[in-house]
């Protein structure tokens, strides 16, 4: 299976905040749409950073006064990306070997369309393994 896949299903919407935007307004983002990282994009089309649930924690162990940092302080610069023609069992492998939950997908300028995570591709590949079960049984049953 590919990612379009998931994307298609999911749908394209990306949730993006402004680099300049402040680590409070990120955690309100977050809460509101509930949701565990957001791209970082001056325009929402290209990629400046990720910033994760993870980042906002390891920052408020330095205290609470981090909240009122720019999100570009706390943000990841260095992206994994992916095509939407990626298959969904690269895209585990990545995601496990580089220890990330997100993943933005990107057209073939790098152009943000669509985000996917852990959930996502956890979600898709049961539904395989569920599909791959009944055919099984059917088999199994009707011989």
């Amino acid at each position: 299976m590919q990612l379009s896949t998931i994307i298609s299903a999911k749908g394209m919407s990306v949730v993006t905040i402004q680099p300049d935007a402040t680590i409070g307004d990120l955690v309100a983002m977050l809460a509101e749409h509930n949701i565990g990282a957001l791209v970082v994009s001056a325009d929402s089309r290209t990629i400046a950073g990720i910033v994760s649930e993870r980042d906002v924690v390891h920052a408020l162990s330095r205290g609470g006064e981090v909240l009122t940092s720019p999100v570009a302080s706390i943000m990841t610069t260095h992206v994994y990306c992916a095509p939407p023609e990626a298959k969904i069992d690269d895209l585990m492998h990545l995601m496990t070997e580089k220890r990330v939950r997100h993943i933005p997908v990107t057209d073939a300028e790098g152009n943000l369309m669509g985000i996917v995570s852990i959930g996502d591709v956890v979600k898709s590949r049961l539904g395989e393994l569920e599909g791959e079960r009944a055919a099984m049984l059917e088999y199994i049953t009707k011989g």
